[in-house]
């Protein structure tokens, strides 16, 4: 398996010259975030994912969690890893200052994730989930409970779940039985049961905080039902054994060092979290933290695929260039020669250097809606997070695990042999596409939710970047992807409204076109930043950079993607625009005829 290495370089270059993050946390007022405080921290984090992490990633695949009688031990080194991540104050870091945080932005904390999260994906899981349990209890406990658990969370003694999914009901979660019953202490009984809880049951932590949701006896049914409860596997007070225990852990396709668990919750001791039956609304906070987190892990697997089979590609000899022995001293030449080697390459490299421009930038709105500026500003954050959240989630995923299976297929039948580690990526990453919303739920939210709901008036605020981006270019190199992002987002606009009217007819329009829509966005969106670190680069070189090389692959990495990619809009926007007919008009009966 090969060695990661940290993207440092990239990762200051789209932090500082594409997303200007020095002037960003100077604006928000986080002004302990200087450059130097950054580079050290980005580098200190480089080094624990690099040396501590990236060697457990295949024992924890092949060992995997181990189960007995409700007990889960991870896999060898797992437990000592975090234990470290915790004595370096790695959980601290974007916490609140009040509960023992550092207080420094969550975009930073972002940063260090990535590199976690491709370093170790399942190892990563278990304190990311922890930082949505942070944030839910943050924005919507009681003081009294945030003293109680948001300190033990932010210094990682503690790890935080997130538990929704019950056997019956996945997605439609105004199915969910799980009931809480009033106690005369002011606690709720919890009982019911929930599966698919990632990190649900570990050796990592002291104790385990479950956010749960359940309906309180005599709430309304569907999702104006749900409430919010905090749950933790020892009572916080005496530190005595809830009624909360591990039935069984899945058996799964990947991601085989983090538990998956089934947790019972037997009459065990919860407490409201915000007012009752406003549990769902409560929860999107910790599900779009989630859905960023794992539009990371589409990246992520981008840029370790990438880092694969690059090396591999420059080491592996395979017959010679059409035009000519690039080697001639070497029986035959790498295999990196290869005009469709070089295709699969710069796939991967365009989705985790654009993805991670996408996520980079969702986080700095996240920071807007964190910090003391204008209520204006935080609103129109906040809108452009709502559009962009989804899109990144699904898209992301579904470009990422298209990387990590071309990251597979440079490696030949080598790739599908586990000591190299490349099957591992397409395994680990498959359920990306699942969890925190399949793609086609994204694509609902996207279409239905956040874009026709309000006439396109949010989807306005992202292609109103795109469009000052367009006007203020300085560099006339940069026609090649002006006119083609110009005319792109201006399409979608005029697409959306196209949509919106065929949907006043049918209903049925929004999800027969909402996939292909939502991928259509995400080639539109991944191409207006693959055009600002093209404008970027093209600005460094004009002051004389001696980074020629780095800056000049920039260029060409967005102009393969403008040229090779991007124009995958193109199906998308006929198969959208086909209509709902030759997917409903079929009967049930009609699909299959088998004896």
């Amino acid at each position: 398996m090969h060695d990661f290495k940290a993207p440092i370089r990239d990762i200051q270059f789209t932090l500082y010259e594409v997303l200007g993050a020095e002037q960003h946390y100077q604006r928000i007022g986080a002004q302990e975030a200087n450059r130097e405080l950054v580079d050290a921290i980005i580098v200190e984090g480089g080094k624990f994912a690099e040396e501590v992490l990236a060697p457990l990633n295949q024992i924890g695949d092949t060992v995997g969690c181990q189960f007995d009688n409700g007990v889960v031990t991870t896999p060898p080194g797992f437990k000592e890893a975090y234990k470290q991540y915790v004595e370096g104050g790695w959980p601290s870091l974007a916490g609140e200052a009040a509960y023992g945080g550092q207080g420094l932005p969550e975009s930073l904390a972002t940063v260090v994730n990535e590199m976690v999260s491709t370093a170790n994906w399942s190892w990563g899981m278990y304190p990311g989930l922890s930082h949505g349990a942070k944030l839910t209890l943050s924005q919507y406990g009681t003081e009294e409970q945030k003293q109680t658990y948001l300190s033990k969370l932010t210094s990682g003694e503690w790890t935080g779940t997130m538990c929704l999914t019950e056997s019956h009901c996945g997605t439609d979660l105004g199915l969910l039985k799980t009931k809480a019953e009033l106690q005369a202490d002011g606690s709720y009984s919890i009982t019911g049961t929930k599966i698919f809880i990632s990190a649900g049951e570990h050796d990592m932590a002291e104790n385990i905080v479950h956010i749960v949701i359940a309906r309180i006896p005599g709430s309304p049914a569907g999702t104006k039902g749900i409430s919010l409860f905090v749950v933790p596997k020892m009572n916080a007070d005496d530190g005595s054994k809830n009624a909360v225990s591990c039935g069984s852990i899945e058996h799964k396709m990947g991601i085989h060092g983090n538990a998956t668990a089934v947790i019972n919750f037997d009459n065990a001791k919860g407490f409201l979290i915000g007012e009752p039956d406003h549990g769902l609304k409560y929860m999107f906070t910790f599900m779009n933290f989630a859905r960023l987190g794992t539009a990371l892990q589409g990246s992520a697997a981008a840029e370790l695929s990438f880092q694969g089979s690059l090396a591999y590609a420059k080491d592996r000899l395979a017959m010679r260039s059409l035009t000519g022995p690039k080697f001639p001293e070497k029986s035959a030449d790498p295999i990196i020669v290869h005009p469709d080697v070089r295709r699969m390459l710069l796939q991967q490299k365009a989705i985790a250097e654009g993805g991670r421009a996408m996520i980079y930038f969702c986080t700095l709105q996240g920071d807007i809606l964190n910090s003391n500026v204008s209520a204006e500003e935080k609103s129109e954050a906040e809108d452009i997070m709502s559009v962009l959240t989804p899109i990144a989630k699904a898209f992301l995923t579904e470009v990422g695990y298209e990387a990590a299976n071309n990251g597979l297929q440079v490696f030949g039948g080598h790739g599908y042999i586990a000591e190299w580690g490349m099957e591992q990526i397409v395994r680990d990453t498959r359920i990306a596409l699942l969890y925190e919303g399949t793609t086609g739920i994204q694509a609902l939210d996207l279409l239905g939710r956040k874009v026709l709901s309000d006439r396109g008036k949010k989807l306005r605020l992202v292609t109103r970047v795109m469009h000052r981006f367009c006007r203020d270019s300085k560099n006339s190199e940069m026609k090649e992807f002006i006119k083609p992002l110009r005319k792109h987002y201006k399409d979608w606009g005029g697409l959306t409204t196209k949509l919106g009217l065929k949907a006043l007819k049918d209903r049925e329009e929004v999800g027969a076109a909402s996939v292909d829509y939502l991928m259509y966005s995400g080639y539109i969106t991944l191409a207006y930043f693959w055009a600002t670190m093209a404008d970027t680069a093209y600005s460094a070189l004009k002051t004389g950079s001696t980074e020629k090389d780095f800056y000049e692959s920039k260029i060409k990495t967005a102009r393969f993607y403008f040229e090779r990619i991007l124009p995958r809009v193109k199906t998308h926007k006929l198969v959208m625009m086909s209509g709902a007919g030759n997917l409903m008009d079929m009967g049930d009966d009609q699909f299959g005829f088998y004896q």
